[in-house]
């Protein structure tokens, strides 16, 4: 492994480190009372984020859904202006009116966020739609878990992507799981790209705790889509750690199988790789501490940070008739 290498892998790593130290951090202040509303934690699943969005332009565009901390983060949102819109305050990217579920970074392309299942694949295309006329080999990328593949919109996307060659990418975050529904209880499809298959679009399904797959997978993807070879399905296989909510208590989920997704936890796994190609662990626990710094920086922004005032109750609100 060259220097260049070297440090492109510890740079992944210490972004899955701070994704981590973040949902850890917002998980804490949750329980303190300090951050309300519904929390959704992504804590498992860093390895699909960073691997996606480390293989995007910085002018390319993301949509999430509503596990999307790890989204913004991995394309480039500030940690302290996101955990300030978590907690309410108007140092937030939304001025604290979208939260959680709603996030908007669109100084890094993180166009929205949505609590609606699939909601951002049909704004996915439009974004697409708008790269291709423009020109400019901006693609549009959208995360949605493996519940989304239930919902129509989901496959008129993906009907008029294909027709269209559209340069999208669809990241199906499969984890198993459409809230507390097992995916054998919803749906006879176990693996989701095999839904791509039906409208003749080029899929692949990859170990989403495996990062270096993820990036090797989306930048084949990212290129077809600027060649304008049209859109590509991914589907990532991963887990998440925590509940479906903060606070869910997970009955419906055996132990041992929680216990063997900790085995394949994709930041230790990474860990793994980078040991077996010489990098110390003093280069780890470095890429951890800084990670946790920077998160710890963000809390204090967040926390001394101004709550909206009463007078922009009805400003970034718009209703048509």
């Amino acid at each position: 492994m060259d220097e260049a290498e070297r440090k492109e892998f510890l740079s992944l790593l210490q972004l899955m480190w701070t994704i981590r130290a973040f949902e850890e951090k917002v998980s804490e202040l949750y329980a303190k009372g300090q951050v309300v509303g519904l929390l959704h934690l992504g804590i498992g699943q860093e390895g699909v984020a960073v691997g996606t969005c480390r293989a995007l332009r910085a002018d390319d565009y993301v949509f999430g859904g509503h596990r999307s901390h790890a989204h913004a983060i991995a394309k480039g949102a500030d940690p302290a202006r996101l955990l300030a819109e978590i907690a309410g305050r108007a140092a937030g990217y939304c001025r604290g009116k979208g939260g959680s579920m709603h996030l908007v970074a669109m100084d890094v392309g993180c166009v929205t966020a949505t609590g609606v299942v699939g909601g951002t694949i049909p704004l996915a295309l439009g974004a697409a739609l708008v790269c291709r006329e423009t020109g400019k080999g901006q693609i549009a990328t959208v995360f949605f878990g493996d519940g989304a593949g239930q919902v129509g919109p989901f496959h008129e996307s993906l009907n008029i992507a294909s027709l269209w060659k559209l340069p999208v990418i669809f990241v199906c975050e499969n984890n198993g799981y459409a809230e507390f529904t097992p995916l054998s209880a919803h749906t006879l499809v176990s693996r989701l790209a095999d839904h791509a298959g039906t409208y003749n679009m080029p899929n692949v399904t990859v170990d989403g705790n495996d990062i270096l797959a993820v990036r090797g997978a989306i930048q084949e993807a990212a290129e077809r889509a600027r060649s304008g070879g049209g859109p590509t399905f991914v589907e990532c296989l991963t887990y998440r750690l925590r509940g479906h909510y903060e606070g869910d208590p997970g009955k419906y989920r055996e132990l041992s199988e929680v216990s063997e997704w900790k085995d394949k936890d994709p930041v230790a796994r990474f860990v793994g790789v980078l040991k077996e190609k010489g990098v110390s662990a003093g280069e780890f626990a470095a890429a951890e501490q800084q990670a946790r710094e920077r998160v710890d920086e963000a809390v204090r922004f967040a926390l001394a940070a101004p709550w909206p005032s009463a007078e922009e109750v009805r400003q970034q609100v718009f209703a048509g008739d």
